[in-house]
Order: structure tokens, then C-alpha cells, then sequence
């Protein structure tokens, strides 16, 4: 088998390959993830800042990553 006509994959080929296939599903469950966001933070917005837990911030950024969480299992359940 004669290698020398196939040349090998470029980092930029491979890059390309590797982009289109996983930062789409990371793109679409961050997106899906924000807009769930926006509709619980609003309800639970007065518990979390009213003292019940110790740092308000990272309860806040711990719902955010279960929400993209959640919305990347919903997008991989189609």
C-alpha cells in the first residue's frame, strides 16, 4: 500500500473535524441551559439571597451548571 498520495491529517484539518463535532452539543446545552436558568433563577431568587445560604453567588452558579446540565441530557435524549 503506497502512503506516499495520502497525505496526513493537518492540526487544522483535524481542528475543524474535532470543532464541528464537539462544540456544537456544548453550545446548544449552554444556550438551552441559560434560558432554563432565566425561568427558575427568578423563583428561587428570594430564598437565595435571604440568608438561608452561606454564599448566594456560587448557589447561583451551582444552578446554572445543573441547568446546562440538565439541558445536555435532554438534548442527548433526542
Amino acid at each position: 500500500m503506497d502512503l506516499s498520495n495520502h497525505p496526513p491529517l493537518s492540526s487544522l484539518t483535524e481542528l475543524v473535524f474535532g470543532d464541528s463535532l464537539f462544540f456544537p452539543p456544548i453550545f446548544k446545552s449552554v444556550l438551552l441551559g441559560f434560558f432554563l436558568w432565566l425561568v427558575i433563577h427568578p423563583l428561587i431568587r428570594a430564598r437565595m439571597y435571604s440568608g438561608t445560604f452561606w454564599h448566594p453567588t456560587l448557589m447561583d452558579l451551582s444552578l446554572f451548571i445543573l441547568c446546562v446540565v440538565a439541558s445536555f441530557g435532554l438534548l442527548s435524549l433526542r
